[in-house]
């Protein structure tokens, strides 16, 4: 596909969008913003979270991670789905109980402000750099496929990335992104699986039960890692930190939270997140068998791009064919802003609800406060991604997205689940300060932990130790009991 081919299949997917924009985002209220109205039908929210819970960061860095990770990243997979019972039996009734509508409303009932505002700084911190990795890397993708050709700037490839999000999320907000994401969702899906079927093909696979076989026989193809305790991929380390990031990254998080919070009422919001948390688990084999596919392919043709950059130089060859290219383009940015538009509306939400108290402001004003708070939070993403540029250049992004996640999103697992597992009030005004502590020991744990743990190398599991320093260094500040 030339760069010209890509430019207007881009427009005419976000033509598509934006149309969805128009007839979801009718009702410009806060409410339809914030909560869809709590009218959501529940298998639309399920199916589009698949594609907000993947995201570009997967739709390029597990399939390019095979040929160094192998299946093992499916350990984190299964452990995802025990995190996700979790959500669905201990934190949804928490949270419809309450009816939140910003989940960090919990920590201020339970223990007051300084809680409340920790642990919304927090998640945003944690979204503000995912969100901002997701699109960096699908950014990096479009400059080299698209924009370079034209000699267009990094920087301007960012805003116009952004801009376009900001466009069809402006006035539906969540409301409009539960349509979008499921027509994302669905993109992506049919991209995956054109793109697997296309490189069986080249490879002399004719039939599913072909791909099954090739698949089983390949060394690529091994999941699970009991051998070496050291090893970062070791299963039990990937299953309970798949556990646990599911728990903070989804449960913890106002974004995919707030997708959930939009169903009617709690059994349809469990209904979903068990549904969901099934398919993913097969999305993802989808995903790791593409993997296996494109590193054969790339073998057998002498091709050179490894890692993140292994499923974009293939699908771009000339002799892939326009449908498959096609199917590619779509499936990125279909991946990449499926997630990256509820990271916007669900930052404003929190930016709006627990930074600057929007309900305390007068009515006629909170509809423009919204307003300009969303275009704020979308130009800080802007400048993010520009940093990331700058400090990121050969790395496989969904392994720098889960080490980031596991200091920014440990201290609202420890607040979280010393809320929920005991009764036991703080001395609020100092939570703030374990929330930075325990980012910054775990941090030297991981940096030196071969050196003081004989061998071990921390992976995913820095996430748990933070957590758990988190919950230990707020027992130091509990409140005695009289």
């Amino acid at each position: 596909m030339s760069a010209t081919q890509i430019l207007i299949l881009i427009a005419a997917y976000f033509g598509v969008l934006i149309l969805i924009s128009y007839f979801t985002g009718k009702e410009d209220s806060n409410d339809a913003f914030f909560k869809a109205n709590k009218s959501a039908p529940w298998y639309l929210v399920a199916f589009g979270m698949i594609g907000a819970s993947l995201s570009g960061v997967t739709f390029i860095s597990v399939p390019g991670a095979v040929e160094t990770k192998q299946f093992g990243y499916l350990q984190v997979v299964f452990g995802y789905f025990f995190g996700y019972l979790a959500i669905a039996y201990v934190l949804l009734p928490i949270y419809y109980k309450l009816n939140l509508t910003s989940i960090y409303t919990y920590l201020r009932d339970r223990f007051g402000n300084t809680s409340y505002k920790t642990g919304s700084i927090a998640f945003l911190i944690s979204r503000i750099v995912g969100a901002s990795f997701r699109l960096f890397l699908v950014a990096k993708v479009l400059q080299l496929l698209v924009f370079d050709q034209y000699g267009i700037p990094f920087s301007i490839t960012v805003i116009i990335t952004v801009l376009l999000i900001w466009l069809y999320t402006f006035k539906g907000g969540i409301k409009t992104i539960i349509f979008t994401d499921t027509l994302q969702t669905l993109f992506m899906l049919v991209s995956v699986i054109v793109t697997i079927f296309f490189l069986a093909n080249a490879l002399n696979l004719h039939s599913v039960s072909d791909i099954y076989n090739n698949v089983k026989s390949n060394a690529l193809s091994k999941v699970f890692f009991f051998d070496d305790i050291n090893d970062a991929q070791y299963f039990i380390k990937s299953f309970l930190s798949g556990m646990f990031i599911t728990i903070t990254m989804t449960g913890l998080d106002q974004d995919m939270m707030q997708k959930n919070l939009t169903c009617r009422n709690i059994k349809e919001a469990q209904k979903n997140m068990i549904s969901f948390s099934i398919v993913l688990i097969f999305v993802n084999i989808l995903f790791l068998v593409l993997g296996l596919l494109l590193t054969q392919y790339a073998i057998q043709n002498n091709i050179t791009a490894r890692k993140d950059d292994l499923f974009p130089t293939i699908a771009m060859l000339p002799e892939i064919g326009f449908a498959t290219s096609a199917f590619f383009i779509l499936g990125l940015i279909a991946a990449a802003y499926s997630s990256a538009d509820s990271a916007l509306t669900s930052l404003t939400t929190s930016f709006c609800i627990d930074i600057i108290e929007l309900d305390k402001k007068p009515e006629a004003n909170r509809k423009r406060i919204r307003k300009q708070a969303h275009a704020f939070i979308s130009g800080l993403l802007v400048v993010v991604i520009i940093i990331f540029d700058a400090l990121f250049k050969d790395v496989s992004v969904i392994w720098e997205l889960f080490k980031a996640a596991g200091y920014t999103y440990g201290p609202l697992l420890g607040l979280f689940a010393f809320g929920i597992f005991t009764k036991t009030q703080l001395k609020d005004k100092y939570v703030w300060l374990i929330a930075l502590i325990a980012p910054v020991i775990s941090y030297f744990i991981n940096e030196y932990s071969v050196d003081l743990l004989n061998g071990y190398q921390i992976g995913f599991e820095i996430l748990i130790i933070n957590g758990l320093l988190t919950f230990l260094g707020l027992i130091l500040i509990r409140r005695e009991q009289h």
